[in-house]
């Protein structure tokens, strides 16, 4: 999965959460996705137009009742489940697994397989802002999920954040070249 996608994917909070539980054999309707996920209906109604509008999970033609249609994954879709499936397996803690349906936390971690400066994200995830970028590394750096060192070797020195622990697993998992 190209980092584009990615970061598209993980702009809406539920949007792993269904992927996963698809990819599991979660019943495609949704109150069952619904219940299975535990997120609420606004956010999941919004989570999974996303998915549908992204191509990842379609309406299960000839199934279901037209107000309680069953979904299914696309092809490209199987893909991305597997990897979603992957991904919240590598969080051991259900306290932690919140921090991954913050819009830029996969991305971010996809990112920080190899040592990266803040310029260096910036190029790599596009249109995030400098807030979102700061707010997203010091919320990772609490969690202890990337690791802040100071570069001392040029002039001006410099940080350099890397992925570590949880975040070190999520990165291999995704495994995105910088």
């Amino acid at each position: 999965m190209d980092i584009k996608l990615l970061v598209k994917l993980t702009s809406r909070a539920w949007a792993l959460d269904i992927l996963a539980h698809l990819h599991r054999g979660v019943p495609g309707r949704q109150a069952t996705l619904l219940a299975a996920t535990g997120a609420g209906r606004t956010a999941f109604g919004a989570s999974l137009q996303h998915v549908m509008a992204l191509g990842l999970v379609a309406r299960n033609p000839g199934h279901g009742h037209p107000l309680r249609p069953e979904f299914v994954l696309t092809e490209e879709g199987k893909a991305a489940a597997a990897l979603a499936h992957r991904v919240l397996q590598a969080v051991p803690d259900a306290g932690q697994a919140g921090l991954l349906r913050k819009s830029w936390t996969v991305p971010v971690l996809a990112l920080a397989a190899q040592p990266l400066r803040f310029s260096g994200f910036k190029a790599g995830l596009g249109g995030i802002t400098d807030r979102a970028l700061s707010t997203s590394l010091q919320r990772l750096e609490a969690q202890d999920w990337v690791a802040r060192e100071i570069d001392l070797s040029e002039r001006v020195p410099f940080p350099v954040y890397r992925a570590v622990n949880v975040g070190g697993e999520i990165s291999r998992v995704v495994g995105l070249a910088a």
